[in-house]
């Protein structure tokens, strides 16, 4: 069994190595196209150009797979999770909100998503580690990881940002709230109960479409994975034990 990490923004797959380190498990964090890798040529940056790959690259895996993702790499687990074309043993996110069909993107992406607005945010971010540590650390990234995370910041990152939560308006659910069912493999939803991109209630709501057991995070945010990695470690040990993994 291999455990697959998928990162969200604007972060890359070493977002996931604190937690890593808490496993026996062989694990495999990836990087999406345009974060911390160059832009393949004709790569759209949408929603569901990123399924593609995420899907793509799980084919390149033998055996089967527990699927675990964060922000936007959460919502890319849960679209692969439902339409069930690969052999996932089980899968993992968080923010379970964004998929809600009364979800309303946060300031930040709205901003993302407006014409001049978005761009005048990538110019400003990009190649500039300071405002861009000092953005991240307001939005809840530990300090000792925003300005690691910081100076991954570039133009292919700023790039894709803009082009996926453009490809996401009004919200996710108008795109892929139709397969939005009880998924083949069993999953889990993280509730991190601080985070302030995430609805309690609506994530449970989603959760249960989706037949997902809801783990919660006392005392932890959006970056949960950074501020208690040995917790959140033993929160994905402990499902992965109810679907046979005893690692």
């Amino acid at each position: 069994m291999t455990v697959v990490f998928v990162h969200g923004v604007p972060e890359t797959g070493r977002l996931w190595d604190p937690l890593r380190r808490h496993l026996k498990a062989e694990s495999l964090a990836l990087n999406l196209p345009g974060f911390s890798t160059p832009r393949p040529a004709g790569f759209g940056a949408t929603m569901d150009d990123y399924v593609r790959w995420l899907s793509g690259e799980l084919r390149g895996i033998s055996g089967p797979v527990d699927l675990v993702g964060h922000d936007w790499g959460a919502l890319l687990v849960a679209r692969v999770a439902m339409l069930d074309f690969l052999p996932l043993r089980s899968w993992a996110m968080d923010v379970a909100s964004i998929l809600h069909p009364d979800y309303v993107w946060h300031d930040p992406a709205q901003r993302w998503q407006t014409s001049g607005a978005g761009e005048q945010w990538a110019q400003t971010m990009r190649g500039n580690t300071t405002v861009a540590t000092a953005a991240l650390t307001a939005a809840g990234v530990p300090a000792e990881d925003a300005s690691g995370m910081g100076a991954q910041f570039d133009a292919h990152m700023a790039g894709c940002i803009l082009d996926l939560y453009r490809s996401a308006t009004p919200n996710p659910y108008a795109h892929w709230g139709a397969d939005l069912t009880r998924t083949a493999a069993p999953g889990l939803v993280i509730q991190p109960l601080s985070d302030p991109y995430d609805d309690q209630i609506n994530s449970q709501k989603v959760a249960e479409r989706l037949g997902a057991h809801v783990e919660c995070l006392p005392g932890q945010s959006h970056w949960w994975m950074l501020s208690a990695p040995e917790e959140s470690a033993a929160a994905l040990l402990r499902f992965w034990k109810t679907v046979g993994m005893d690692s």
